[in-house]
Parts: C-alpha cells; structure tokens; sequence
C-alpha cells in the first residue's frame, strides 16, 4: 500500500510539473504585469505634477504630448513590446493579418453597442471626437508639422498600443490556460476585470451600468479576436470607438 501512495504522488507531481513553455508565458506575463503596474504606480505617485504638466498650455505642446504618450505606453504598451522582442514574436502572430478583418471590425463594433448606448442615454455624450485624450486639441491647433506628427503618435499609443496591449496579454493568458468553452476565455475575462481597476469605480445605479457595459465591451472584443483570429476589430474600436465617445 506504501509503495502504491508513492506512486501515485509521483505521478501526481510529475503531471504538476510545467512545461518549459508553460514557465515563458508565466514569465511573459511576470514581465507584463510588473512593467505595467510599475510605471502606473509612478504615475500615481507624481499624479498632480504630470497632469499638471500636459495641461499647462505655456508649455511646449510636443514636450507635453512626449510626457503623456509616455506615461500611457508605459502603462499599456511597453510590457507587450519588451515580451514580444525577448520571444521574437511578430505582430501577425497576434493576429495582425488581412483574413477575417471585415468579420472581427463589425464583431468588435458589436460588442460596443451597449457602452455606446450607455454613454448617450446617461448624458455623457459631448460629440463624436476621434483621440478626445486630455491635449489633443492642443496637438490639433498647433503648427505644421506637430500637429500632424502629435495626431499620429496619439493614434499610434492611445489607439494601436492600447489596444494590441489587450491582445498579447489576452493570447498569453489563453496559451497558459487553455480555455473548452467559447464563452469561458480566461484571457477575456481577466482582461475584462483589469479594465476596470484602470478607471474610476462610481458605486451609483449609472456607474454600475458603466463598468457592466465596459467589461462586456473588453470581454466581447477579445472572443471576437479568438474566434476570428484577428485583432484590427480592437485597434479600430480604441481607435474610433473607446477614446472617441
């Protein structure tokens, strides 16, 4: 009886052991999250003093937009990027591609309809305003070439990185944690509950709606992504969608 507990616990640790592979996406997103959850604790440490930079009109418009786009690359952006050069991924393995675009753009849009929905039925619509960050009218009222040079990095962070940035970490979290279930996506679901530690929690009935409908549209977006295997659906919406409205 002695020898076949011992067995069995052999086996037992044996099929506990991870994989070399299991171990890099551990480390990935190790990576990932203390990169990430480093530079927004800087960020709300000197909170005041940065904000107060980017406002302040006196300031060169460009150093400020450097400061900001900084600080939001850092947060959503340079964890993916630094995974992504150390395993030598290529932005297609992400989905990246021409195939099923059209498919995981009307998807995404989709899953946006309720917060979209919310946002005008609870007043908080102000105009349809595509990179509506904190200084882009001052990027877009500046001279030429700044303007057009500072729109393009406002897209290129707040658009193409923070999105992409739900991607990667999504995908990883799915390859360390297989998923049988279409609606059960470990990586969607945990990206989902991030989202909204990343912004303001209000507990009235209209600020429930709000993180309700702000999860299904992080959640939706990322089965689109896996079910059509394709990520533009994503770069679109924070593009003309999540930073627009």
């Amino acid at each position: 009886m002695l020898l076949i507990a011992i067995n069995y616990r052999g086996d037992f640790m044996e099929k506990k052991q991870l994989t070399l592979e299991q171990k890099k996406l551990d480390l990935d997103l190790i990576i990932i999250g203390v990169v990430t959850f480093l530079v927004y604790g800087v960020y709300g440490v000197y909170a005041s003093q940065i904000n107060n930079f980017v406002k302040n009109i006196n300031i060169n418009v460009f150093l400020r937009l450097l400061l900001n786009s900084t600080i939001q690359f850092g947060v959503a952006g340079l964890g993916i990027v630094i995974v992504m050069f150390l395993r030598k991924e290529s932005f297609i393995e992400f989905g990246l591609k021409k195939k099923n675009i059209l498919k995981s753009i009307l998807g995404t849009i989709l899953c946006f309809v309720p917060s979209i929905i919310y946002t005008f039925i609870s007043g908080n619509f102000n105009g349809y305003r595509p990179m509506s960050i904190l200084i882009a009218n001052d990027v877009l009222s500046s001279s030429f070439p700044i303007n057009i040079f500072g729109m393009g990095l406002i897209f290129l962070v707040w658009g193409f990185f923070e999105g992409f940035n739900y991607v990667v970490i999504s995908d990883k979290i799915n390859k360390r944690y297989p998923y049988k279930n279409i609606w059960l996506n470990y990586g969607a679901i945990v990206c989902g509950i991030v989202c909204l530690f990343f912004h303001p929690i209000d507990v009235s009935l209209w600020g429930i709606i709000d993180l309700i409908t702000m999860f299904f549209s992080i959640y939706g977006m990322l089965i689109v992504k896996s079910q059509t295997k394709n990520a533009w659906g994503i770069i679109f919406a924070f593009s003309f969608i999540w930073n627009a409205i």
